[in-house]
């Protein structure tokens, strides 16, 4: 009998296609080694040594016991929620928005997902800023569209220019990714470079996708603004992405959203209520709690990792081959490791960037993401959102092996 077409035995291309994300994937291999009986200490996962605030906890017991949140939301989300967003957009990017320009999402990773699905048609391209977060090329990928990473590096504190964007826009081009503060590399970006980005951007009729899960997070005077705020003829193509993970420390509870014009979060319902119908009710019952109880649990931890980072920074700068510009925001350092290219540590001879994460998690127990993942090869990305005790120990095996 004969064999069956490939194509029907195998999977989606598309799908086939995707790489695992290098954060998830060095967290887990972290995780197992912690498992084995191995003290291993992570600098992988974006994600706040902090408990979730208990007032949120609470609220999210309460709504366990109701059964009124036991069912179906809509697929938009709550109303007091998605109302609840306006107000927090309206606050701190000053754009003006209402209720019925906000979707809520499972985490701001699907926000991601559903913006790119909703804008892109096979083979429109996305100019993304590199270093760039490891999901971003996916998901513009898995739309059917064609990441175009746009270079920066330390020379400009990773913040790219006009001229940068010039460089790669061809007549393809649908959309530039935006983020500020950023994953990986903490750069924050002041108004006037917001402001020729923006006006660049308009004036070519682009939609812009804004990332601004990071706002509650920036140091040293830097601050966080919304791009079509600074921008207003950006807003009626833009579409902002936030949650409660980051400035909540509720990561797990998976609450992000997505805000744009009317006519985009219409579309966004219909294709959200085919993936997942709707997000949690008790973790939406619980992120309303967030959103509604005060900014003193974020004051609170910004202050926490303000202090991190100049630790950190400092004792990273201090090590051979290590140079580390200084973060503005986020809770990230990305030093370039260039210098220990080529050196030998414990007999073996670095060939680059993800072949030294790799030794420092044999070697020293110590997890790093390779700057690889990131689109910026010689790099290392620490996340300091770990306690300090553990920062203090990991900074210190790699001062064992590396001095």
């Amino acid at each position: 009998m004969p064999s069956a077409p490939s194509r029907v035995t195998s999977l989606s291309r598309r799908v086939s296609a995707i790489s695992e994300s290098a954060t998830l994937a060095m967290d887990r291999r972290a995780k197992e080694l912690v498992a084995a009986g191995q003290k291993v200490i992570s600098f992988a996962a974006g994600e706040p040594d902090f408990p979730t605030p208990q007032m949120v906890v609470e609220a999210a017991a309460r709504a366990c016991h109701d059964p009124r949140a036991h069912h179906y939301t809509p697929a938009a989300g709550l109303p007091d929620l998605r109302e609840a967003v306006a107000l927090k957009t309206r606050r701190d990017s000053r754009l003006p928005v209402d209720a019925s320009q906000v979707m809520i999402t499972s985490g701001t990773k699907q926000a991601v997902s559903h913006a790119f699905t909703v804008l892109l048609d096979p083979g429109d391209e996305v100019l993304i800023p590199a270093p760039y977060w490891v999901t971003f090329p996916e998901a513009v990928a898995l739309a059917g569209g064609v990441p175009v990473p746009v270079a920066t590096d330390e020379t400009t504190n990773f913040k790219l220019s006009v001229d940068d964007l010039e460089r790669c826009v061809t007549d393809r081009t649908k959309a530039l990714l935006f983020v500020s503060p950023s994953n990986p590399t903490g750069a924050v970006y002041r108004l006037e470079q917001m402001r020729a980005i923006g006006e660049w951007a308009a004036a070519r009729g682009l939609w812009v996708v804004c990332d601004e899960i990071y706002d509650a997070f920036t140091y040293d005077g830097a601050e966080f603004n919304s791009l079509p705020a600074v921008v207003p003829e950006l807003q009626p193509r833009a579409i902002c992405l936030n949650g409660v993970a980051k400035a909540y420390a509720m990561t797990g509870w998976r609450v992000g959203w997505m805000v744009a014009a009317p006519t985009v979060i219409s579309a966004a319902i219909n294709l959200q209520s085919h993936v997942c119908g709707n997000i949690s009710n008790v973790s939406q019952l619980a992120a309303l709690a967030a959103l509604q109880g005060g900014l003193e649990p974020v004051r609170e931890m910004r202050a926490v990792f303000a202090q991190r980072r100049q630790r950190i920074a400092a004792r990273l700068n201090a090590l051979p081959g290590f140079e580390c510009v200084p973060p503005e925001g986020a809770f990230y350092v990305f030093p370039s490791v260039q210098g220990l290219v080529g050196r030998s540590l414990e007999g073996h001879v670095v060939q680059g960037s993800a072949d030294l994460a790799d030794l420092l998690l044999d070697k020293a127990k110590v997890a790093v993401v390779p700057g690889d993942a990131f689109g910026a090869p010689g790099f290392l990305r620490f996340s300091y959102a770990l306690s300090e005790e553990d920062m203090g120990v990991g900074l210190a095996r790699l001062e064992a092996l590396l001095s």
